[in-house]
């Protein structure tokens, strides 16, 4: 997932890490920092990481790491692991709250090894509050923040993701953010510090565009969107999904003017050029929608091979859906392909 020029030093080279996490948020989260240059340590019971019943999932979220095992039921083991964390200077852990101080890991004794030691603790809920203790997986957390009632099929239904967002956005990502912004804090104080990561507020804050949109046309609605009523869900005709005379889809993202206006013209209906939202034409009227079904039909009306060759030679941010494979095969990612990043000196 890495890319760093051979010019550029690895940025967090020098930084060790130990990894208590198992399964997905915790390890992903490391595996973005040992990608960035840091040494992971990463601890596993003596039955190992739930993950390893996955092999292809465990081999993707743990290369580069320096596996060892540590039965925490045994005092010896554990001295092992305070060494370990004496020398380090971020701590990962994914246990439900109260789990490591039962194991004489808590905070103040985490200090006491370590006084520069960042602890982060992934969880479903947070350390505190009514549902702490609650177990949970990556669609609890989904539901809870309302965050998968965003994710509605034409017919309303509720959609299962196969990304894990909860676990990878709300979880993972927030992780890395706070766990560097703390490690900068820890250069100009010298003091560690406790980061508290809840996965399902995590997928609260990233609900920015429904929260804001959801807000303005509620007086329009007397309620709040559902499918297809949010500005971004495919209310737009604009910005909407649409399915091919194959039953593919192709996703038509023209939100702005300039862009619809491209459209139009490859689809040879200059007519609509001014029916779009940026011309005062409001989401859910009549107007709105009956254009969204206009663009539906002559959508219908070709396979989407004949689409994605019509749009790559226009640049109006209208790209066929692919699959997985298809995407993994496509000239982005073909071959070595490209990481998130890439860091140059």
């Amino acid at each position: 997932m890495s890319a760093v020029t051979p010019s550029a030093a690895s940025p967090l080279a020098g930084l060790r890490v130990v990894d208590l996490t198992r399964n997905l948020p915790g390890p992903f989260a490391t595996r973005i920092l040992a990608d960035l240059g840091a040494t992971v340590i990463k601890v596993e019971p003596p039955e190992g990481d739930p993950a390893r019943g996955l092999p292809p999932l465990y081999a993707a979220l743990n290369p580069g790491k320096d596996v060892r095992t540590i039965d925490f039921k045994q005092q010896a083991d554990k001295d092992r692991l305070r060494v370990w964390i004496q020398d380090a200077d971020v701590l990962v852990e994914g246990f439900r709250p109260g789990v490591m101080a039962a194991m004489g890991l808590d905070i103040d004794s985490l200090k006491a090894l370590n006084p520069k030691l960042v602890v982060c603790s992934i969880t479903g809920y947070g350390q505190e509050g009514p549902w702490a203790q609650k177990a949970g997986h990556d669609m609890n957390f989904m539901a809870m923040s309302g965050a998968l009632d965003q994710m509605r099929g034409p017919d309303g239904s509720v959609t299962l993701s196969n990304i894990q967002w909860g676990d990878l956005a709300g979880g993972s990502s927030m992780a890395c953010v706070a766990l560097l912004a703390a490690l900068w804090q820890v250069q100009r104080t010298g003091q560690g510090c406790h980061i508290d990561i809840s996965m399902t507020h995590g997928l609260w804050a990233h609900q920015v565009m429904p929260l804001a949109t959801g807000a303005m046309l509620k007086p329009l609605l007397e309620r709040l969107p559902g499918a297809r009523e949010d500005m971004l869900n495919g209310a737009l005709p604009c910005y909407s999904l649409y399915t091919t005379a194959d039953g593919r889809s192709l996703a038509v993202g023209a939100l702005e003017l300039k862009f619809w206006r491209l459209c139009c013209e490859a689809w040879g209906r200059p007519d609509w050029a001014d029916r779009h939202w940026q011309r005062g034409l409001l989401p859910n009227s009549p107007d709105s929608n009956a254009l969204r079904d206009e663009v539906a039909a002559l959508i219908a009306a070709q396979p989407l091979s004949h689409w994605a060759d019509v749009f790559d030679k226009v640049d109006a941010c209208v790209t066929p859906v692919l699959t997985l494979a298809e995407a993994q095969a496509h000239g982005l990612f073909a071959g070595a392909g490209r990481a998130p990043w890439v860091i140059s000196a």
